[in-house]
């Protein structure tokens, strides 16, 4: 299931990373990496904030869509 369907405030995990690979580096970098717990703390427009590795991050639908929980 990909992370824009995530409930706000709920813990999820990351099972995989789509797209090319420079895509999944630049997640990486960003603290996005299988296994990682990742939660939504709020949703605008279909972009989402969220609270990854002690930090927040704000990730536009598009990229959210590859991140897989």
């Amino acid at each position: 299931m990909p992370l824009t369907l995530a409930k706000t405030g709920e813990v999820n995990y990351i099972q995989k990373i789509t797209g090319r690979d420079e895509v999944r580096q630049r997640l990486a970098e960003l603290g996005f990496v299988v296994g990682t717990p990742v939660v939504v703390v709020a949703q605008v427009s279909g972009n989402l904030i969220l609270s990854v590795k002690d930090s927040r991050v704000a990730l536009n639908r598009e990229m959210a869509n590859r991140i897989m929980i």
